[in-house]
This record gives C-alpha cells, structure tokens and sequence, in this order.
C-alpha cells in the first residue's frame, strides 16, 4: 500500500495508506479531536472529513469554535431546514441558504406566508432529521445532468444558478431525501447538530433586486450545545432592547419618511446634537493630526466617474445620471475623485508630502430596498473620509501613524476591543507586485507595532490595494465593520498623479485611502446600540435635566440652568407642574445623564441635589464642584462602561 506524508501545524509529520479518510485519521492519531472536529483543512483548502488523502498534504482539523467552523456548521443546518420545509410543504422552491455573520438563513418561494405556527413545525420536522442522523453525502454530476435533475423537480431557481456556472461539474450535497446544489464542506451527519432555533421570516428579493420576485428568507441560529444556544438566545433578547431602531424612535434621534424616499436619514434635534458633536470632534482631532480640511460637490460629470473607474466597477450603487445643458452629471457615489483633482490643482513637490486630505463628505449609493436596515443600510451616507499622499520613504511611518489615531479616535467612543483583518494581494489586481508588497508589509509593520491580533485574508484586496479591515466590537461583544485603511494604486494612475522628487523627476506617489469610523450614520446605530442609548456625558444630546420641586423654586432652577448654560453644558430646565418623581421617571427613560433637583434647601444653600442615571441619588453638591465634574467627565469623554 501506498504510504502518503502529511504534514500538522505543530511541525509533526505521520505517514498513511493512500485512500484513507480524513475521518479516520482522527480516529487513528487524534482521539481528542474526535467529537469535535467536523471538516478538514488540506494546504489551506477545505473540505469534508470522509474525503480521501491523495496526495502529500498539510492537514488541519477544523472545529466549530473556529470562524470557518461556525460557517460549515450553520451552512449544514440550513440544508437541514430547507429539508424539513420541502418535506411539509413540497411546492415550495428552493432559494440559496448560506451561513452569515451569526447563523443561517433559506430563502423560499412560496405564495402563502409562513406562519410562527409553520416555524414550529419546520423546528419539529428538523429534529426528526436530526435524530435519524442522516450522512451528508458528496456527489459531482456533469452540469447537464444536474440541469435535468433541478429541472425535473421544477427548482426554477437552482437552474437558473447552474446555467451561469462556468463549470463543466455541479457538486451537490444529499441527507435523507433532500439534495441541494453546494460547494460544501458539510458536517458527517445530521446528528452532530445538537441545538438550534429557528428566529423569524422577512421578506428578500431574489438576488437583492426589487424587479425579481420575494421570497420568504427564514433565519436561524444552531450550536453543538444547548448551553450556547441558550447564551445566544439571551444575547438576542438583550440585542432586542438595545435596536438602534427602536431606540431611535423612543429617544427621538432620527427618523426616515416614505414620502421622501427609502434610506435617507432625517435627523431630528437630538440626533442632530449628537451628530454635530461627533462632527465637531472628528474635524479637531484631524486638524491637530495633520489633515487639511475639504469639501466637495456632491455631483460631477458623468465623465470623471468613467475617468475614475467607477462606472466600469460600481455602476450597480450608482443613481441614474441626470442631464443639464447637453451634459451628464452623477450624483457622487464615492469622494475620492474629487481629492484627486485637489491634489491635482498645482504641481507637488516631496516637500509638500505627506499631504492629507478629510472629508465628511455625503455619498449616496443606491442599495436595494430589501437590504435596507435602519442606519446600518442607507442610501445616503456620510462617510469620515480622508486620503494620505505620501512618498514611499514616509510610507512606514505614516501607516503607523494612522493606526495610532484609529485606536485613539475608538477608544474615545468607548471602542477598545476588536477583530481585525488584513486583506493581500488577489489574481486580479492592477499596479506593480513590488508596490503591493511594500503596502502590505507597511500593514503588517503597523499592526505588529501596536500588538493587534489580526486574522489574514488572503486574496482578499479591492483589485486596487490591499487593505486593514477593523471590526469594532459592541457592548455585547457584536463585531461591526468599522475602520478602512486601503491602499489605492488605482486612482494615481488614472489621474496621472506625480510629485517632484528630490531629483527633479515625476514619481507616482502612494495613496492610502481611509475610513476610520465608516458612515457616521452606520457609526451613529452602532453607538445607540453600544450604549443602549444612554449616551456618555459627552455625546448626550442633554447633558443636565433641572428640576425645581414646586413651583416656588422655578427662579433658582433657571438661575441654575441659565449657569450651566453659560458653561457650556447642554441643558433642559423641566420646571412642568407634574410631580417631580414623575419627572424623573420621564428623564430616566429619556436616559439623561443627570439630574439636578432643587428645592427650598437648596435654594437656601446654593446646591443642587443630583442624581445620576441608571445609579440614582448622589447627593447634593457645590454647584462650582458639581460643573467642575462634569467638565472634566466630559473631557475625559468618560464612558461609563
């Protein structure tokens, strides 16, 4: 028999028969892995564990507690429940049913609702499954016959998918009586999944575009242990009270109208605050870190997007253009081309480098209404832009730079945990080899310096630079998608970029391209939901609610108001003859940082009694120590967490 190498992460090295299963090899060299590895890693490829070693290989066992794990497990479960949905309502067509960032989904096309009843039945209906413990079986079909095979059980949609394929073979995967149309891996059986729950039905236009038909794309979650389930189950109930949607309109943050139009924000006084502060931080921050402020229009001609290349690569977010005088415009889809023809505007010298341009600059970008969710999908979008031009010798320092100032601006949102990812070099890409290495290794330098964990996503790079992607995780240690710092060798070269080097010659400079809080409105429901909507003292739209007990004491309350005014604090003086305990109550469920309570006393003494949301009384205080404290609260931008 044949004896194959194969090589472990560890350095260790086994020889086996060729033909054994990965399955086996568990059994036979790692019993401790046994119940809990469900697909194997062969030279960074996956695949499922009753596939056969061929070939010399590096082998990695992959568990659910990894990222790549927790997607096969999801993925697996959704054929399961797409399964158990064909077993009881057979007409129904089958979608796609992929694995997202936490859990699973399936859409299906079917003419009547689904119903929490129907969700009950699909639950029991999976358990069965579950319980029979059906193997996952692998299958490659010629592509014609897998078309004959869709086409005999009418899955108009999976025909469609496979007629686009550029492959001669469809893989599919098979349990019981169902068979599906994937790439797989797949778990060994239906058995390994332990526990799951099915979380609700929304409505999803097929492939994103309202001009198709909508299904019904049914959402669920799955763990091996029902402790995890139960875990995540709590985080969701917990997630429910903190939505930035019903946040938004209980505090009075922002709204969106249908009359005007689906995705665009309006932003009501509060948010406005909120906005404006995080605005004005954002713009004073920038400027004592170097970057030149600017603004630009928020449409052009058509021809410079076709300059930029967006029209060849991002026509399908961009509005229809709008005719004037025998001309086309667009409305902006992206900032950058317009820094472009700011450092356009003179000739640069080396000596004008690093030249940093900010922008918090309004894009809009259409996105299909079936993926539109409150602040985290609009269609008007405020992005913290900014692009660094710089020469290669300045590249190193200022990426570390840039990292520096990330975390900084983070942190004093109240972000210092995080998930971060780095993006390299993918088969398609424009610009020189030796360029991409020297932005990636300047990456590497940067995240190694600060002592950042990252996760490597290889071939993951735009077509136009390798990149760092930051997720910032919430209170409840949700990750989001937050900070962007992309090297662009794209742009430079469409727009003829050069500065004058210290030889008197031309040379392309180096662009990094950066989003560091992303879409202030997608920023803006992050925080809402980090916080719960109890904003830190800085951020609070109201900082100080005053209060004066009876009526008697209104002159003192507006003395103290009128004071804190002139402070600077955000005030609201609630002198309204109801009842003060039913004014605290309304602050308290307005989340106002503190309360300042007045009566007869302190009038007498010259105080206020304060209390502090969510902890209660703290006691009656100075009001030049009270203000003291607060000031420094606010420029400590304290959190609260």
């Amino acid at each position: 028999m044949e004896k194959i190498k194969v090589k472990f992460s560890n350095g260790s090295e086994i020889l086996y028969d060729k033909g054994i299963t990965f399955s086996e090899i568990l059994d036979r060299s790692f019993s401790d892995l046994k119940d809990k590895a469900i697909a194997a890693k062969i030279n960074g490829e996956l695949v499922d564990l009753d596939e056969k070693l061929l070939y010399e290989c590096l082998l990695e066992f992959i568990t659910p507690d990894s990222p790549e794990g927790e997607k096969i497990f999801w993925h697996s479960t959704s054929h399961i429940m797409a399964g158990a949905v064909k077993d009881l309502f057979p007409e129904v067509k089958l979608g796609i049913g992929p694995a997202i960032e936490e859990g699973f989904y399936y859409d299906f096309d079917r003419d009547t609702p689904f119903s929490l009843e129907d969700l009950e039945k699909i639950e029991k209906r999976m358990n069965e499954i579950v319980k029979n413990d059906f193997p996952f079986q692998r299958r490659k079909l010629p592509k014609s016959e897998a078309l004959m095979l869709f086409k005999k059980e009418n899955e108009t949609y999976k025909i469609e998918i496979i007629s686009e394929l550029e492959e001669d073979t469809v893989t599919l995967y098979e349990h019981d009586r169902f068979i599906d149309l994937c790439r797989g891996p797949h778990l060994l059986s239906t058995g390994m999944i332990k526990s799951f729950k099915l979380i609700k039905v929304a409505g999803a236009y097929w492939r994103g575009s309202e001009k198709n038909r909508m299904l019904q794309r049914i959402y669920g979650i799955s763990y091996p242990t029902e402790q995890k389930l139960k875990l995540y189950l709590e985080k969701i109930e917990k997630a429910k009270e903190r939505d930035h949607r019903k946040l938004g309109k209980e505090l009075e943050l922002y709204s969106f109208y249908e009359e005007a139009g689906a995705g665009l924000v309006f932003w009501h006084p509060k948010g406005a605050v909120i906005r404006k502060t995080i605005e004005d931080f954002w713009i004073k921050e920038h400027q004592m870190a170097g970057y030149e402020l600017v603004y630009t229009p928020h449409i052009a001609k058509l021809e410079l997007w076709k300059k930029s290349g967006h029209t060849d690569f991002y026509a399908e977010y961009m509005y229809q253009s709008i005719r004037a005088e025998d001309e086309e415009y667009q409305l902006k889809p992206m900032n950058c081309p317009f820094h472009m023809l700011i450092y356009q505007s003179k000739i640069r010298s080396y000596r004008d480098l690093p030249f940093k341009l900010a922008e918090l600059g309004t894009v809009y970008r259409y996105e299909r209404s079936g993926v539109l969710h409150g602040l985290m999908r609009v269609r008007s979008i405020t992005q913290d832009d900014a692009h660094i031009f710089c020469s290669p010798e300045q590249l190193e320092d200022e990426v570390i730079k840039l990292l520096d100032f990330t975390l900084h601006l983070l942190k004093s949102f109240g972000f210092s945990d995080y998930q971060i990812y780095l993006a390299t070099r993918p088969e398609k890409f424009i610009g020189e080899t030796k360029d991409w290495d020297k932005a990636t290794d300047t990456l590497k330098i940067a995240l190694k310096k600060h002592q950042l964990e990252y996760n490597m996503d290889e071939a993951g790079g735009a077509f136009y630079g390798p990149k760092i992607d930051l997720h910032i995780k919430d209170a409840l240690g949700r990750p989001w998608q937050c900070t962007t710092i992309q090297f662009d060798f794209n742009l430079p070269e469409r727009f003829d970029l050069t500065y004058v080097g210290e030889d008197g010659k031309p040379h392309r400079p180096f662009i990094i391209h950066r989003a560091l809080l992303g879409a202030l409105e997608r920023f803006f429901g992050v925080l809402i939901e980090h916080y719960a909507g109890a904003f830190p003292l800085w951020l609070s739209p109201v900082q100080v609610v005053v209060m004066p007990i009876t009526s008697e004491i209104k002159n003192y309350a507006r003395k103290v108001a009128d004071l804190l005014l002139k402070k600077g604090l955000r005030v609201k003086l609630d002198d309204r003859s109801e009842k003060i305990n039913y004014r605290i109550r309304e602050a308290e469920i307005q989340k106002i940082p503190y309360m300042f309570i007045v009566g007869k006393r302190e009038e007498k003494e010259n105080k206020v009694s304060v209390r502090k949301h969510r902890k209660g009384d703290l006691g009656t205080f100075e009001l030049d120590e009270i203000v003291s404290q607060l000031t420094k609260e606010i420029e400590d931008k304290t959190t609260g967490l």
